[in-house]
């Protein structure tokens, strides 16, 4: 999980998440108490509460999420075990009976290399003596010297104490500390605490090169703190000249804040990190046709791509698997609707969004044939309803849906203008309708981008759960007699 917009930074995503406010709330109960809501007929309703119940008796996403996790491991952009995944997956889907073809993009290539940091001089320091720091580099971030580099830290809280200090900054390492805000979190606002603390991943680095900085730090982005660095996406500006750039474990941000508060600070940091040519990678693509409209397509997708530390479980394991489980149910059923489910396992999401690029590209010309577009991209919580980007009039339309999953407790119906996940974005800009489950994010960024994002942190039961939503979103955005209606960009 990064970001979005066709050339926007790998952040965007929570950016826009964020940023997209939530128009309208409504319980199945309640709207389907309203005599104005319209009705799908009888088999289309049956046929969602069977979709809803094989679900939720599946395991075959799970078993899917087991092999990617256990079996492949971290799947990075460039590296050979996205490779494997995407042969992995397209063989899967082959064997539902879908209709499979690996679409090419190019992905950035960049390799994280050694990362050691480690505090030699300090106030009140014993002599001879130096603490190691945990720290990760950044996607984007350039190698120090080979022997590494020693500097000042310059402890700054936000962009306008780093202008204040500019002429501090030249030739030290800047650290921001910015701290992610658990209480935004806990309170159903895990996406708002990521891109206020995230704008200092996305945007510091590039700040602090600007004024001449020899390297930057960000406090990890994440809501526990088990001194586990948070990777992630940074940005730099249009031929500007990456800097060595890292994120602190949160009780070393805190380790280096209190002390640079008494007296100078010197860490002497080492990154290896190198940035690779373009290399060649896919979409997989899984079509289940229509019946009437063969022509017409509602995507259902998550990311493929992870970051390097682990298995990427919840950040896009757990998304991935749930989108193709929704195709193993249609089969399972034998059930097609008017228009096809078009299944995507988008590439490179994390740190490029080549994967969005190509697709959009591919149908940008046939727009009109994109009839909803669907993404599942943040974390492993319970499904509780769904997102979706739509126009005010479309909502009644998608009553039947918060009905037929209020049994498992997914009956929230929230519009969001705005993108619903960084690979749908481009859809969404042109105007199609979109949409994301709406899960429990509240210790999501407990493991986000970190080397704990394993197989252990996800309950088979709450996969099941996104399974069910989505597959019953997609059957009946793909049943309805006509498309929604198209959204205009805000």
């Amino acid at each position: 999980m990064n970001h979005r917009t066709v050339n926007h930074p790998p952040a965007r995503r929570a950016t826009l998440l964020a940023a997209s406010c939530a128009a309208l709330v409504m319980l199945g109960p309640a709207a389907a108490a309203s005599p104005a809501q319209p009705q799908p007929d009888a088999q289309v309703i049956a046929a969602m509460a069977r979709i809803r119940e094989a679900a939720m008796a599946s395991d075959w996403s799970w078993q899917r999420l087991e092999e990617l996790t256990d079996r492949i491991g971290p799947r990075l952009s460039g590296s050979p075990q996205l490779s494997a995944a995407i042969a992995q997956l397209a063989a899967d889907m082959r064997t539902l009976g879908a209709n499979v073809q690996l679409q090419p993009a190019k992905v950035t290539h960049w390799v994280r290399g050694e990362e050691h940091a480690e505090l030699v001089d300090y106030p009140g320091r014993p002599p001879g003596l130096a603490q190691a720091l945990h720290l990760t580099a950044l996607g984007g971030s350039s190698a120090t010297a080979a022997g590494g580099l020693s500097a000042r830290v310059i402890v700054v809280h936000d962009f306008d104490e780093l202008q204040a200090r500019a002429a501090e900054v030249r030739g030290n390492i800047v650290l921001f500390e910015a701290r992610f805000d658990q209480r935004l979190a806990d309170n159903s606002n895990a996406m708002t605490a990521y891109e206020q603390a995230g704008q200092y991943r996305f945007s510091g680095p590039s700040a602090a090169a600007a004024l001449g900085a020899a390297a930057a730090l960000v406090r990890s982005i994440g809501g526990a703190d088990y001194r586990l660095p948070h990777t992630g996406a940074t940005v730099w500006k249009d031929k500007q000249a990456p800097i060595p750039a890292a994120a602190l474990a949160a009780e070393d941000a805190d380790l280096v804040t209190r002390l640079a508060a008494q007296g100078p600070v010197v860490m002497k940091l080492l990154l290896t990190a190198r940035t690779l040519a373009d290399a060649d990678s896919a979409n997989v693509i899984a079509d289940w046709p229509g019946i009437e409209r063969p022509d017409q397509y509602v995507v259902v997708s998550g990311h493929l791509d992870s970051w390097d530390l682990a298995t990427g479980a919840t950040d896009d394991g757990v998304g991935v698997m749930a989108a193709a489980g929704v195709i193993q149910v249609l089969q399972q059923l034998g059930l097609h609707a008017r228009r096809s489910i078009r299944f995507i396992a988008w590439t490179n999401e994390e740190n490029g969004g080549g994967g969005r690029k190509a697709y959009f590209q591919s149908v940008s010309q046939g727009i009109d044939g994109q009839a909803a577009a669907i993404e599942s991209d943040e974390g492993a919580g319970r499904a509780l309803g769904i997102n979706a980007s739509v126009t005010p009039q479309s909502l009644a339309l998608l009553q039947p849906v918060v009905t037929a999953l209020l049994p498992i407790g997914a009956s929230a119906l929230v519009r969001r203008d705005g993108p619903l996940g960084a690979d749908i974005a481009p859809l969404q800009d042109a105007g199609v309708p979109g949409f994301s489950p709406l899960v429990d994010t509240r210790h999501y960024f407990d493991f986000h981008h970190t080397a704990a994002d394993t197989l252990d942190k996800v309950d088979p039961q709450n996969l099941r759960s996104q399974v069910a939503t989505m597959a019953v979103l997609a059957y009946y955005l793909a049943q309805l007699p006509e498309p929604l209606a198209r959204v205009t960009a805000p």
